[in-house]
């Protein structure tokens, strides 16, 4: 097991793995063992849950094709949401994880070691460290939360002049 920082914002909570990399969209990037030049990519615990109880997962791209930053290489569907799945790796698609072939579940039980695809290339020199992450994940929940503060006020705000 790698080792991993505990992460608690508000009712969210992750272990991020250290040794990954991370995109601003809650992507996460590992170097597949054994095989040069190969980056798996997964989705973050935070995608996850955005996303809902995820129902599939569809590849537009064929394994061996050409891929440059921001391709949607497919796309993931869950109960809340379906969301295309940009690639952050610029190289050759090396395909999708066969394991997600029979179902999603590999992906909710592991979350950042199950990947959803991987290419042979350079990764987005963009993507984010652990601590960098971090800062995304506080700014993203921030927001949210700010947004929820703002429209329970104005719902309040609503309620006590229509009584």
């Amino acid at each position: 097991m790698s080792e991993t920082i505990f992460y608690k914002r508000a009712t969210f909570v992750a272990h991020l793995p250290v040794g990954h990399r991370y995109t601003a969209s809650h992507a996460w990037l590992a170097p597949a063992e054994g095989l040069e030049g190969v980056w798996r990519v997964g989705l973050t615990k935070f995608a996850q849950r955005m996303l809902g109880e995820l129902v599939e997962v569809r590849y537009e791209v064929e394994a061996g094709a050409a891929v440059g930053l921001g391709d949607v290489v497919g796309n993931i569907e869950g109960f809340k949401a379906v969301s295309d799945l940009f690639c952050v790796v610029e190289g050759r698609f090396e395909g999708g994880n066969p394991e997600l072939a029979d179902g999603l579940e590999p992906l909710t039980r592991g979350v950042h070691h199950t990947w959803v695809y991987q290419v042979k290339g350079e990764p987005d020199p963009r993507v984010l460290d652990v601590t960098g992450y971090i800062g995304v994940l506080d700014d993203t929940i921030d927001r949210m939360l700010a947004k929820q503060q703002a429209e329970e006020a104005a719902s309040t705000k609503g309620s006590a002049t229509t009584s």
